[in-house]
């Protein structure tokens, strides 16, 4: 017998759900009002499973099966929770409640799994976003969350998203990412690891770019394990992802959506505006998505605050360059050739990565940006990655070199 999916018993004719009928009998048996721990109800679950099966053979495997689904369905997130603990999976499509597909070694593969019913996966949704004061409905359908691992989650309901509600989750490895791991996976070589780690230590001020699921979270929680554990950081984000457990004066924002009348929203500009105030040794800004939040950055990368952290989405180095450009024109009415000095003067090196075809993740361009001239801001390329696959370090030396030698670290 099978219940890893639906496990059936005969009765009066028909088939009957086992895992609806043991459902239904908790209902009758327990007040889900008052506050009531996981292990009670999970003895519940065993003992009505062993009631509901005295007269037949279950095998221990899926009689254990058949507790997980009813538990995960009651305390979890229903028929995806299995998905949530399996270490390998690092992405959960939802396309509907009976439409789930999974990423697992850079690979996308479809599952067999589907929710009860539309409203089921509504009610998995729910509990999600409300664990983190959030709300998602037909007036407000796009919405940002995460789980309680750090997991983040983003989810889009009708009349948005037209055949049913629609729910991905990003997993994130178990422990922070590290240099040394990204040079394992063939993410950069040894070479650049150092620069990178000389760059974070002399508290220059880095930006990630890349597209979609190109490794700008896991490559920022790498470099932000490299601060000094001596330093105050401010971390804002939309949904809170890093994983800084070295860093004992850390303090932690998160923005926040609009309620229902419109109100109380905290958007990132407002955070990092706020974070000035807060005495920071650096801000780390998980990523820069409009005008008022890179104008802010900028300014704070400008006013003394070295060694800030940030990501953004880019086909390229300078692809970024433009976005934020871009992004801040449509915020400040600045000419765009003090916008462009701005950006050299605050950003000193650009990180770009890009997910390759075999589905790994490289850096593919490492720049410094070396201040504006002619009206356009000028790449000093320090590595990139060659046509054949191999990292190539330029020979270029840093050219904003003060840091380094205020640090007394080697200048490249």
């Amino acid at each position: 017998m099978n219940v890893g999916t639906t496990a059936h018993i005969e009765g009066k004719g028909k088939n009957i759900d086992l895992s609806n009928e043991i459902k239904l009998r908790i209902a009758d048996r327990i007040n889900f009002d008052r506050d009531i721990d996981d292990g009670e109800v999970l003895d519940l679950i065993e003992s009505i499973v062993a009631e509901s099966i005295h007269d037949r053979y279950i095998c221990v495997t899926d009689r254990k099966a058949l507790v997980d689904k009813v538990f995960n369905s009651i305390r979890r997130l229903d028929i995806i929770q299995p998905l949530i603990d399996d270490k390998t999976i690092t992405e959960i499509m939802v396309n509907g409640y009976n439409d789930i597909f999974i990423e697992r070694d850079g690979k996308v593969v479809k599952t067999d799994l589907r929710f009860e019913s539309g409203l089921k996966l509504e009610d998995v949704i729910q509990s999600i976003v409300s664990k983190v004061n959030r709300s998602v409905n037909e007036a407000s359908p796009i919405v940002d969350a995460r789980l309680a691992d750090g997991s983040r989650v983003n989810i889009v309901l009708k009349p948005i998203a037209l055949d049913g509600p629609v729910m991905t989750i990003r997993k994130f490895p178990e422990k922070p990412m590290s240099l040394e791991r990204l040079v394992r996976l063939g993410s950069m070589n040894t070479e650049m690891a150092e620069m990178l780690t000389t760059l974070v230590k002399a508290k220059y001020n880095i930006m990630i770019s890349g597209g979609t699921g190109s490794g700008k979270t896991s490559l920022l929680n790498a470099l932000s394990g490299l601060i000094p554990p001596t330093e105050r950081v401010i971390t804002i984000e939309d949904s809170a992802e890093l994983q800084l457990k070295s860093l004992s004066n850390l303090v932690r924002l998160e923005t926040r959506n609009a309620n229902t009348e419109g109100r109380g929203q905290v958007d990132m500009g407002s955070l990092i505006k706020t974070s000035l105030r807060m005495r920071p040794d650096r801000i780390v800004v998980g990523e820069i998505r409009d005008g008022q939040a890179a104008y802010y950055m900028l300014q704070s990368m400008n006013t003394g605050h070295d060694g800030s952290l940030t990501t953004g989405h880019a086909n390229s180095a300078k692809d970024m360059l433009s976005r934020l450009e871009t992004m801040i024109l449509g915020e400040e009415a600045l000419p765009l050739e003090v916008i462009r000095k701005q950006i050299s003067s605050a950003i000193d090196i650009i990180v770009h990565l890009s997910r390759m075809k075999d589905g790994s993740r490289k850096v593919v361009e490492i720049s410094e940006l070396d201040g504006a001239r002619d009206g356009q801001i000028s790449l000093n390329r320090l590595f990139s990655l060659g046509a054949s696959g191999e990292f190539t370090y330029s020979g270029n030396k840093i050219k904003k070199a003060s840091k380094l030698i205020r640090a007394g670290l080697n200048t490249f």
